[in-house]
């Protein structure tokens, strides 16, 4: 089975990691035969309390993600904190290494640029963020307007909900976009909010 990581950390928004997790499973699970799985991973593997206070348990820990094919870096709170840490920067940069596709929700796209991953790309990130996006790393061309943005090896997304039509693109450029039609009809994801 070809591996999808979605990683957990303290402070992650709740929906930048569920939102895509609902997706994703969804596929892997429908259609296994697809090939694809999907798993949570934190630090040490253990539980992680999100911004709003939801406690999420990892699947696995960042070792026990067997060389995963694709990596979901969510945002958050405790983004801002790893915008400092030269550890977790370092570990971003070794993924990027030898992760074939990295996708950032939201505020992950910070830590994506200060890691110097968006360096000359387009990107995109919480509308609100996307200034510090640019203070991060001025070479990136930052599109205000896209819901997500791909570019090849990384991909990107705007806040939150952003996270669930990435998800989708992700489901539609790994499997098919039929295959993506099915998960969105299953999930019943269509957006027509009241206000």
């Amino acid at each position: 089975m070809r591996q999808i990581g979605i990683l957990l950390f303290p402070g992650v928004e709740e929906l930048d990691a569920v939102g895509p997790w609902e997706v994703l499973s969804f596929w892997t699970r429908t259609c296994p035969d697809d090939g694809w799985a999907v798993s949570c991973i934190s630090a040490d593997g253990g539980p992680v309390t999100c911004a709003k206070g939801l406690t999420v348990q990892a699947h696995r820990s960042f070792a026990g993600l067997p060389a995963p094919e694709v990596l979901v870096h969510p945002g958050g709170r405790g983004t801002r904190p790893q915008l400092r840490d030269a550890g977790h920067l370092e570990w971003v940069r070794r993924q990027r290494r030898t992760v074939p596709l990295m996708a950032a929700v939201c505020t992950g796209s910070l830590v994506f640029a200060a890691a110097g991953l968006l360096r000359g790309r387009p990107a995109t990130t919480h509308w609100a963020s996307l200034d510090l996006l640019r203070e991060l790393d001025p070479t990136v061309d930052v599109r205000e307007d896209e819901r997500f943005v791909d570019d090849g090896a990384i991909i990107t997304s705007a806040g939150i909900s952003a996270g669930i039509d990435m998800a989708l693109h992700l489901v539609g450029r790994l499997g098919s976009p039929e295959r993506a039609r099915q998960v969105r009809r299953g999930i019943q994801y269509d957006p027509q909010p009241p206000f």
